[in-house]
């Protein structure tokens, strides 16, 4: 193998690494708060939005 493939291969792995490895840094230093769903403000017999315990189930699963 000629030494111009070597030297490009060798740039192009350390360019990856390096890539990976700010991606890696940068997500390491956040720690997003979980959404709380918003306080149940309807009205009986309404067809408006409602926070039931189905509901408070899915938004436990879905956190991160």
């Amino acid at each position: 193998m000629s030494k111009s493939k070597v030297d490009r291969r060798n740039f192009l792995i350390t360019l990856g690494l390096g890539g990976a490895g700010a991606v890696a840094g940068a997500a390491a230093g956040q720690h997003p708060q979980p959404a709380q769903p918003a306080a149940n403000t309807a009205q009986p017999g309404s067809k408006a939005y409602r926070v039931s315990a189905h509901i408070r189930n899915y938004y436990r699963t879905t956190r991160v």
